[in-house]
């Protein structure tokens, strides 16, 4: 499976939540929304790419943009790791893949000659009417928000 392009309808997904909620995409549908997949709550990189977000998060908030970070962990894990580090933004659960499948994130992976099924780092800026107007596959987290932050002024 490959990784959305740009232009392509952003699929819909409804799952759970930090602070036990809901989000659907589509109900999110007439602002852009940035949505990004990591790997794992309260590891390295992904913990230094929530606080990146989360120190934006004023910034995406001016442009009237959301922002949702998607992993395989529970929501109750989400409510640990936004407390531990007082992030602001929203973590969605995505334990069966179902999110990550349909943006074509959940790929085979190797780490130390073992192969494992697992999320490949990777961002959506999707546009007020639900297309998809820029992806980041394979994020390097160092100065990536930013990145996604002055991707959106465009918008």
């Amino acid at each position: 499976m490959t990784v959305l392009a740009a232009g392509s309808v952003a699929p819909d997904f409804e799952l759970d939540t930090d602070g036990g909620n809901r989000i659907r995409l589509s109900d999110l549908k007439g602002a852009p929304v940035v949505v990004y997949f990591y790997p794992k709550d309260d590891t390295p990189g992904c913990t230094k790419e929530a606080i990146a977000f989360t120190e934006l998060a004023p910034e995406f908030e001016k442009l009237g943009i959301s922002i949702v970070g998607i992993s395989p962990d529970t929501a109750a894990k989400h409510d640990k790791f936004k407390a531990k580090h007082n992030l602001s933004v929203t973590l969605a659960a995505d334990p069966d893949q179902a999110a990550s499948n349909a943006f074509g994130v959940w790929v085979e992976k190797s780490m130390y000659g073992k192969k494992y099924m697992g999320i490949e780092r990777s961002t959506f800026l999707i546009a007020a009417d639900g297309t998809i107007a820029r992806t980041w596959p394979k994020v390097k987290v160092p100065g990536h928000a930013q990145e996604v932050l002055e991707a959106a002024k465009d918008l």
